[in-house]
């Protein structure tokens, strides 16, 4: 019986350390290898993965996961989808206090977001934290939702396109044209910027996205 626990226990970190190095676990492979059936390597990997559903770490959990292909057991990470209500209260104080979009704009964000990924329990306790803060939210200067101007600039940042930006100056008024590849999209105090590594040919160049009036992909 020692002999058999030993061989048990061998087996076990063998495969666990097999799956932790994102190894395929082949039972009939482990089957020949220990001198066992496959039903004992089956018990094997579920004392594996009843361990594994204790561990549970930051949100991330590992299941072990039969693939088809690969015709064995491998390990896959999955994602807690729902915030605690700490972190989604995290992210609402983060957002307000970045004062990026106007104030209806803000509010639907916060409620989208605790909506969307806090257990119904908690929402209303979140909501009562930050409603005062939304009713005083000072929205920024521009008062503009930029998010359809954003997902239009990241789309040529992933695709590596030109785009034609339209927008008024502010000392004249007068409506300027520039074409620009952007290279990245930076948030800094209240505001949105493009990073353009080619400007005119040549020179880095960041431009207030926030006052762009039309943004056109070419």
């Amino acid at each position: 019986m020692e002999r058999e626990n030993g061989n048990k226990a061998l087996r076990v970190l063998s495969m666990y350390q097999k799956l932790m190095n994102n190894q395929i676990v082949n039972k009939a492979e482990e089957a020949a290898a220990y001198g066992v059936n496959s039903r004992t390597i089956q018990r094997n990997i579920d004392d594996i993965r009843g361990f594994l559903e204790t561990t549970d770490s930051a949100g991330i959990s590992k299941q072990i996961v039969y693939d088809q292909k690969e015709r064995g057991y491998r390990l896959e990470e999955v994602y807690d989808e729902n915030l605690t209500a700490g972190e989604a209260l995290d992210v609402c104080k983060i957002l307000i206090d970045s004062r990026a979009f106007p104030k209806d704009k803000m509010k639907k964000l916060i409620y989208q977001i605790v909506g969307s990924s806090v257990p119904e329990p908690e929402q209303k306790h979140i909501y009562e934290l930050v409603n005062n803060e939304l009713f005083h939210y000072i929205e920024p200067r521009h008062k503009t939702d930029c998010s359809e101007m954003l997902w239009q600039i990241g789309e040529a940042v992933h695709t590596n396109h030109y785009i034609e930006i339209e927008y008024q100056r502010t000392k004249d008024k007068s409506i300027v044209t520039r074409r620009l590849r952007p290279a990245a999209i930076m948030f800094s105090e209240y505001y949105f910027y493009i990073v353009s590594a080619e400007v005119f040919g040549k020179g880095i160049d960041m431009w207030l996205k926030s006052q762009g009036d039309r943004v056109e992909i070419i």
